[in-house]
């Protein structure tokens, strides 16, 4: 079964390696999207694949890299998109 998800992340999560430590676990799951830096401080992850995958991707995404400190995170269902790869945007 396939399933997306958006997530907005909170906290230390900006000029760390954030957004390469979360496509580096995107591949290494198999799951496609993008993720960005948003202009408040938070990061926006937009994943999706195999549910199992994507429950995976955001218990990783609940820890962060090594330097992060993750205060809050919310999660929003999304409609399947059909990325074809994991990409990290600069906006």
């Amino acid at each position: 079964m396939k399933k997306s998800v958006r997530l907005y992340i909170e906290g230390n999560v900006q000029g760390i390696l954030f957004r390469s430590f979360i496509k580096e676990n995107a591949e290494k799951q198999n799951v496609k999207g993008f993720t960005r830096n948003l202009e408040d401080g938070r990061v926006e992850v937009f994943i999706e694949g195999d549910t199992n995958n994507v429950d995976k991707m955001i218990e990783i995404c609940k820890k962060g890299p090594k330097y992060s400190q993750i205060k809050n995170m919310q999660i929003k269902p999304e409609t399947f998109q059909g990325f074809k790869d994991f990409k990290v945007l600069h906006i």
